[in-house]
């Protein structure tokens, strides 16, 4: 992996049949978002990335990026780090609800693995602190030895990225009351700070004493005089702000998208690391030929000429929740599955969206049929279902992980079984088999009599014309799925936010037979085009 990367590198380029051309409408993402930030006693910045179970070091003069605990390794879904004075680093790791210890020699430990929600952490004077970003979430201080925890605050709504200030008293973002609060470390009632802010959810220090805040839903990143609670615009970013950190005296703001910028003391940035894709997920075609990119926690609109415009985001009214599949069902309307269990339709023009169906497990690829029904893969109860008339029902039962689906122009529905290296044409509640050999399908499609598929384990575009039942592989070595050797930890749920999280290569198809796909393995769209 390049340290200019910072994410996985293809072994091959990637290569397409004949009377094909791949291209990329994004660049790459260089990280898997970019959550909690440290500064490391290399002067380095380090940031953690839930999605990709990643921690990397950036270099804030060259943007040189190295993987310091790679995906697949002992740390799962770190949303904020820390170090003590030896070097050792402590991670959150939010899905598994633990924080765990990554000593400077690559050993790693679970130092507490009952912490649910477990996001904000900081070291201060030999003690660690940490806390769970949840409501009526615990800030306690851990024993480093034997895990044990002693209880500072409780029944906090959602505290996160927190701090000890020059009073030597702890202040923390309540994002669950929109204020930031401080408490003393032997425990005793918190005290509210400053209010009617824009989501805080990191607090720390510069070199004057002030608090620094970021903002997740305004985008704001403010200075808050921590004795007055005045406070100051440095800069207006985008929403989805998630933590800050200071290299000296420079200041370096994170996105949960992917970006981290240097914030200028005229309130201008600098680019540090551009902004990018988690994964990303499904795609649908809009009316207009843009494209709906669904990336958990936000979702995109891809316009033909490569510019990319926000269509929400988890922190915004309306957003239906951290979306995967997506479909487009209207004008101004795309259903989306979420994380959390429901299928929703969703305007983000409005923008609003309404549950059509909820309480699912592990929800992945949906579609709409010709009559307008919505048909949709439920992988962790193996079924497809067909919403129609205000009513759920079962299409079909006992598949091994079913992903992506699509609906044929006649009604028929195909199905990508990602276990069970398969697509299925379901006939009379029966799956009969269409494509086998497969070794991880995800995304499917059917466009123009022809049956696409993409093997995110073979990293290839499979195809089968329908009338004929001709098979062809049009691209191969694809940016999708784990690379060799990589085995990426499932991600779980986190608190109320998100239920379990998982990688899906979405296809879509344009008007003109353009094929989209969701490189998720490098954070890019590609589009996949005729040349004759």
């Amino acid at each position: 992996m390049s340290q200019h990367t910072g994410r996985f590198a293809a072994a091959a380029s990637a290569r397409t049949a004949e009377g094909w051309r791949l291209e990329r409408l994004t660049p790459p993402s260089r990280l898997f978002g970019a959550n909690g930030l440290r500064t490391g006693a290399d002067g380095r910045l380090y940031v953690a990335q839930v999605s990709g179970s990643q921690v990397s070091a950036i270099d804030v003069d060259s943007g040189a990026i190295e993987v310091i605990s790679p995906t697949g390794g002992d740390i799962v879904a770190p949303d904020d780090i820390a170090f003590d004075d030896d070097g050792n680093l402590y991670a959150t790791e939010i899905t598994e609800g633990r924080i765990g210890m990554l000593r400077r020699d690559g050993r790693y430990r679970v130092i507490n693995g009952d912490i649910p929600v477990a996001n904000p952490i900081t070291f201060h004077q030999g003690r660690l602190i940490v806390g769970e970003c949840r409501p009526g979430g615990r800030i306690m201080e851990l024993d480093r030895n034997d895990g044990r925890a002693r209880i500072i605050a409780s029944d906090v709504p959602m505290p996160n990225a927190f701090s000890v200030g020059p009073d030597g008293k702890l202040y923390f973002p309540v994002m669950g009351t929109n204020e930031i609060w401080r408490v003393d470390l032997a425990g005793g009632a918190p005290e509210k700070v400053a209010g009617d802010l824009g989501v805080p959810d990191s607090v720390k220090f510069d070199a004057q004493g002030f608090i620094v805040s970021t903002q997740v839903a305004s985008g704001q990143v403010l200075r808050i005089d921590p004795q007055t609670g005045e406070r100051t615009l440095l800069a207006q970013l985008t929403p989805g702000l998630d933590n800050c950190s200071f290299v000296g005296e420079r200041l370096f703001v994170s996105n949960i998208s992917g970006y981290i910028v240097e914030v200028l003391k005229d309130g201008t940035t600098r680019e540090l690391v551009p902004d990018g894709f988690n994964w990303p997920l499904g795609l649908a075609v809009d009316d207009d030929g843009s494209l709906y990119v669904a990336d958990g926690a936000f979702s995109w609109r891809l316009r033909p000429d490569g510019t990319r415009a926000s269509l929400g985001h988890l922190f915004a009214p309306g957003y239906p929740g951290y979306s995967r599949g997506v479909a487009h069902s209207g004008p101004g309307a795309f259903v989306v599955t979420t994380a959390n269990g429901d299928v929703a339709r969703y305007r983000p023009d409005a923008p609003s969206s309404e549950v059509l169906a909820s309480g699912l497990d592990q929800l992945y690829g949906v579609a709409v049929a010709p009559g307008g029904a919505v048909v949709f893969a439920e992988l962790g109860g193996g079924r497809v279902l067909s919403f129609a008339n205000g009513t759920a029902d079962t299409l079909t039962s006992g598949l091994h992980q079913p992903s992506g689906v699509a609906v044929d122009s006649d009604g028929t529905v195909y199905v990508s079984e990602s276990a069970g290296g398969r697509v299925v044409k379901l006939a009379r509640g029966k799956a009969e088999t269409v494509i086998d050999g497969l070794q991880q399908p995800q995304g499917l499609l059917v466009h123009a009599g022809v049956l696409h598929v993409v093997d995110a384990g073979r990293k290839e575009l499979v195809c089968l014309n329908l009338g004929s039942g001709a098979r062809d592989v049009l691209a191969t070595n694809l940016p999708v799925g784990a690379p060799a050797g990589v085995v990426p930890k499932a991600l779980g749920a986190i608190g109320t936010l998100s239920g379990p999280m998982g990688p899906f290569a979405g296809l879509a198809a344009g008007a003109d037979g353009t094929l989209y796909l969701s490189g998720d393995a490098e954070g890019s769209v590609l589009a996949l085009r005729r040349t004759v």
